[in-house]
């Protein structure tokens, strides 16, 4: 009897970093889309200067290295952690801001380590935290989202000006233009003694979080999902991120409901499921071991809630992935899968 066999070679279509890299900036546009619409023209103009900053960095720095430029420049990986800082920043963040934050991702969490596959850190989240920690104040002042208290909605020429100026127009008052976000008012609010009813009762929150947080967190998980779907990320490290952040914040909530938030308001606030799909799912920094990855999502998931409840800062997706990031080949080391062949034990 004769079989008939398909002619080699027998190999999966090639996907290159490129590649990748472009699918993450495409998956991130529904979330942007909603950022923009509930926060203005500040959004694409950080997105803006925080790319063009990222190419010139990643210009010098290869230059400086003596590494071919179209080859590393064209991986986009310095676009997506351009974008990744990019969208944590609030809408009217001054451009030496998002500069030194992008400094900071491209140039030393990056390339002192080695360049593309050699960082231990995530880039974006050490921009991120490098802001956080040196300038919490320019970190705070968010835009009241669209439709909520009827803000004033900057034009591009306002937007311009304030992000490069320094300046509004003399008839905006800055105290009615920008807010604190919804985490940061649970805790400021709790710390004075109020109660998360009577904290969820503010125009602000919306369905499940705050106005304008959710939508945008709707757009991030679409764009999660799609990268799922077509294996440009592991499903493991977001189900096990936000599986845990979901049982902590349970747990929390059932003892005291007054004092804790309830699950679904941290699912959908701040950046849990922007920071399970696109900055817990990097590739370089994360566990790569299919257990390895559900105890890494999972890790930062505890972390998140953690910090919410009990910490200094109001979200924490920063400090949690990158505190994971210091354990994941300890993860990988003792969760490698058995060899085929191989007895267990």
């Amino acid at each position: 009897m004769r079989f008939k066999t398909v002619t080699s070679p027998h190999i999966l279509r090639e996907t290159s970093v490129g590649q990748v890299m472009r699918r993450v900036l495409y998956a991130m546009v529904p979330g942007i889309a909603a950022l923009v619409w509930f926060f203005g023209w500040g959004i694409l103009v950080n997105l803006a200067v925080a790319t063009l900053v990222a190419l010139v960095a990643e210009t010098a720095m290869l230059v400086a290295r003596g590494k071919p430029l179209a080859l590393h420049l064209g991986d986009c990986s310095a676009v997506v952690t351009a974008w990744l800082l990019a969208v944590a920043l609030p809408p009217l963040a001054p451009w030496w801001l998002t500069t030194i934050g992008v400094l900071s991702a491209i140039v030393v969490a990056k390339h002192l380590y080695g360049g593309l596959g050699y960082n231990p850190f995530n880039p974006a989240m050490v921009g991120y935290v490098v802001l956080l920690i040196s300038f919490p104040r320019e970190m705070s002042a968010w835009l009241i989202p669209h439709g909520v208290g009827q803000p004033h909605v900057l034009s591009l020429t306002d937007t311009l000006g304030a992000i490069f100026g320094g300046a509004l127009p003399a008839s905006i008052s800055p105290d009615a233009l920008t807010g604190a976000t919804p985490l940061d008012v649970l805790r400021t609010r709790l710390g004075l003694g109020l109660t998360v009813t009577e904290i969820r009762n503010s125009p602000a929150f919306g369905i499940v979080a705050g106005h304008g947080w959710e939508w945008a967190a709707l757009g991030f998980l679409a764009g999660g999902l799609w990268l799922v779907y077509i294996r440009a990320a592991a499903w493991q490290i977001p189900a096990g991120m936000l599986g845990a952040l979901a049982v902590m914040s349970s747990i929390f909530f059932l003892v005291d409901p007054e004092r804790y938030a309830a699950p679904w308001f941290h699912l959908w606030s701040g950046a849990a499921i922007y920071g399970a799909f696109f900055i817990a799912t990097d590739p370089v920094t994360a566990s790569t071991t299919p257990r390895g990855r559900l105890i890494y999502g999972a890790g930062i998931g505890v972390l998140v809630c953690i910090i919410r409840a009990f910490g200094g800062y109001p979200d924490g997706v920063a400090f949690a992935v990158l505190l994971m990031n210091i354990v994941a080949p300890t993860i990988d080391l003792h969760t490698q899968p058995r060899v085929f062949g191989a007895r267990r034990g």
